[in-house]
């Protein structure tokens, strides 16, 4: 038996957002938003928080600094029933904070600092990720996750701990990485979850299918496309799975994506079949665009459970 559910393992950070943002000054130095918040984040944060909020004994390992950004995080953590135990601290390295500038339809561009590139080393402490039934990487090519060595040695002591392991993605911001580079690792992932534009960029194909091909092809054992506004794409050696989106007014789109694989993950972990997992996750990732943050929507698997029978109707 494995102590935790599943483990989360990425950067944590705190998302100062700004909605509504007038690029317009209305004084030398000023300019006017409709509303701004702080809200903890990171990929291995917000998927670990929808993972806990869907009853999964989630943990989660990430290096924060000994300063208020680092509490904040912490305080998020613990509040949604997430295992701290984990987590590093660090008194040298800050944790890092990022502004995401959020647009009406929910989109959004987001400004980070050299705080994030701070490559921990999570394959010093296998003791703290492989005591659980499931592992997620948020995210590949982003630190830790953008250095091969560091990536394969998890990956490693993951499977040989019995592991299953989702990889989500992220584009490069300050270590470019290809999948040429992640040649001995990708054959150790048994579920990659890029985005559109993560998998166009990775890949060089520009159809969702042909995407899903070529990291089938590299020895991924089965691939996640995540089409936005038009649902997802799932496909193994066996199946090719085409699911809509859910039907939602999108507030924000920030979590979206990591809600996504937290939902999918803790329903195959429950033992559903690949589809009912899909659907699942389509319905966290809408959940979570109604509410600006990452983990202001999302509340229990019976809400999720209560939105996908309102679909139906």
């Amino acid at each position: 038996m494995k102590h935790y559910d599943l483990i989360c393992i990425g950067t944590a950070l705190v998302d100062s957002i700004i909605q509504g943002f007038d690029p317009q000054p209305v004084s030398a130095s000023g300019y006017r938003a409709e509303a701004g918040s702080l809200n903890v984040g990171g990929e291995a944060v917000n998927e670990a928080m929808a993972a806990a909020k869907l009853g999964l004994h989630a943990g989660i390992l990430c290096s924060l600094g000994e300063d208020s950004a680092g509490e904040l995080v912490l305080a998020a953590l613990r509040g949604c029933g997430v295992d701290v135990s984990p987590v590093l601290r660090s008194d040298t390295h800050p944790t890092p904070v990022s502004t995401l500038f959020v647009r009406a339809d929910g989109t959004r561009k987001s400004v980070t600092n050299r705080a994030h590139s701070y490559n921990f080393h999570p394959e010093q402490y296998p003791e703290r990720f492989t005591d659980a039934r499931a592992l997620i990487l948020g995210s590949l090519f982003r630190a830790p996750f953008d250095d091969p060595a560091v990536i394969h040695a998890v990956l490693t002591a993951a499977k040989a701990a019995g592991q299953l392991v989702f990889a989500d993605t992220k584009l490069p911001n300050f270590r470019p990485l290809t999948l040429d580079d992640l040649a001995q690792s990708l054959p150790l992932i048994d579920c990659i979850t890029p985005n559109e534009d993560e998998a166009r960029h990775y890949t060089g194909r520009t159809q969702p299918e042909q995407m899903a091909d070529e990291l089938l092809r590299r020895g991924v054992r089965s691939v996640v496309i995540k089409l936005g506004s038009r649902g997802c794409l799932y496909k193994d050696a066996g199946q090719t799975i085409r699911l809509p989106a859910c039907r939602i007014r999108a507030v924000d789109a920030t979590g979206a994506g990591d809600n996504f694989v937290a939902g999918f993950a803790a329903e195959l972990l429950r033992g559903s079949t690949v589809k009912e997992a899909l659907r699942f996750a389509n319905a966290c990732g809408a959940i979570c665009t109604s509410a600006v943050g990452a983990a202001a929507a999302l509340r229990s698997r019976d809400q999720v459970l209560q939105f996908l029978a309102e679909q139906d109707e």
